[in-house]
């Protein structure tokens, strides 16, 4: 099996092409169910943020599972994959084991250095087991994924400025009101991880008075309860809108809920001498229509527009140091890869030993039916020792020559010389308890 990565993110596709990709959770386990009924693919991990949308998958070639991936990633967008294919990028074995790890230290994020990633990496990571669509290879690899990610935050001074999307969001925004947001009346719509964060945070930047709105009244209620904000119904969003300078939508809905007519309507019963109407989208399918930045009085900053406004990272130092480890956990992954490989190849090799040498002691049994049953013992014994001793150094050897580059070609050679079968790797039945401890919050970072 290969790791082959198939992926859109704000680099390299519009907010439109990641708005058809997006996967809503309840759609998880039917995409992971797609990908693993393909041909080429034997294990699936899918990720779905506001900034992305990858697949990680282990494949039995690397064109047969990149049209694999690509038909059910265009099904899902409802387009052909030739549309898809230009906003696509993809990794294979080494490549895409290097990308996994910067995704999971924050490199490759839109705010980089974030770690709220790792806990969205965590989130597929369940829906995967969840799925039974991870074998022995993702696990290995989302098990040392957040391992890496919780090392490079805890090694460097990446996350130093404590940024996510919403924090750099909320700092986009305060350049249009005066450079500041304390005090300034704010509401928040949706309630789930990234409405969760976008309430915290701006309770911890003054800004005040505090609404929040959610389809689901009860979690709205319990949201505005934690943070002493208020809690309004939906029905009243337009009313609520017209109370406020700056809005955090972030929302799952699969159409936009600050609609031109909705805003239109609230900006017609708002003072325009408070300043623009800031509305932060941080949501993929996007909450706001696209006609609402067209509205006089209104400022609307979402993923595409920060994309382009955020363009300062960590310190070049700090950068640098999660790279150089990004770099040595990549190569130690490989090594285990390349070990694991050999490892099935090695078995199936005693396996034909041990068959050849029962095969002949029966042999011997019939032929020397007069020797006891000490006798027969002390035979086997003998034997099983020469053939153990026989092939020890070949074995130890191969899997050192298999932890190099190219040490493939090594176990390949020992199937072709003995012509061994050597089955599939069965996928891992429990899940390790990195999943369970794992404190990173999955809030906020990519949406």
């Amino acid at each position: 099996m290969k790791l082959l990565v198939v992926g859109a993110s704000y680099r390299t596709a519009p907010v439109a092409t990641l708005e058809r990709l997006a996967v809503p959770p309840a759609e998880f386990t039917r995409i992971l169910d797609r990908l693993v009924a393909q041909p080429y693919v034997s294990e699936a991990v899918l990720v779905s943020t506001c900034n992305r949308v990858e697949v990680y998958a282990a494949v039995s070639g690397f064109h047969g599972g990149l049209g694999d991936i690509c038909a059910v990633l265009a099904e899902q967008a409802d387009c052909s994959a030739t549309a898809l294919a230009n906003h696509l990028y993809v990794h294979y074995d080494a490549a895409a084991v290097n990308h996994v790890f910067r995704v999971a230290t924050g490199l490759d994020s839109m705010v980089v250095g974030e770690a709220q990633i790792l806990g969205q990496l965590r989130d597929a990571y369940h829906w995967a087991t969840d799925a039974d669509s991870a074998g022995r290879l993702l696990h290995e690899l989302m098990q040392q994924a957040l391992r890496v990610g919780k090392r490079a935050h805890a090694e460097t001074g990446i996350d130093r400025a404590g940024q996510s999307v919403v924090t750099a969001a909320l700092e986009l925004a305060a350049a249009h009101l005066d450079g500041d947001l304390t005090g300034r009346p704010a509401m928040v719509v949706g309630a789930g991880a990234m409405g969760s964060l976008g309430v915290a945070t701006l309770a911890r930047l003054g800004a005040g008075p505090l609404t929040v709105t959610n389809r689901g009244a009860d979690r709205a209620v319990r949201l505005a309860e934690s943070y002493g904000a208020t809690a309004v119904p939906m029905a009243e969003l337009t009313a609520a809108l017209s109370t406020v300078d700056i809005v955090v939508a972030a929302t799952a809905a699969i159409e936009p809920v600050l609609t031109r007519s909705v805003v239109a309507r609230a900006l017609a019963d708002r003072d325009p001498a408070r300043g623009p109407l800031v509305l932060l989208d941080l949501a993929v399918p996007r909450d706001v229509e696209a006609g609402v930045a067209e509205l006089p009085g209104v400022e609307v900053i979402d993923i595409e527009r920060m994309a382009a406004l955020l363009a300062e990272g960590p310190a070049a130092s700090d950068a640098s140091a999660v790279e150089q480890i990004v770099t040595t956990e990549v190569e130690s992954f490989l090594t285990w890869l390349r070990g694991a490989d050999v490892a099935p190849t090695v078995a199936a090799l005693r396996g034909r030993a041990d068959d050849v040498v029962s095969a002949e002691l029966r042999r011997l049994a019939q032929r020397r039916p007069d020797f006891t049953d000490d006798q027969r013992a002390e035979v086997a014994r003998t034997v099983h020792r020469v053939v153990q001793r026989l092939l020890h150094q070949p074995t130890v050897r191969v899997r050192q020559l298999a932890a190099e580059p190219g040490g493939d070609q090594y176990a390949a050679l020992l199937r072709e010389l003995f012509d061994l079968e050597v089955p599939q790797t069965s996928p891992v039945d429990t899940v390790p308890d990195v999943m369970e401890t794992d404190p990173t919050p999955s809030s906020g970072g990519e949406g």
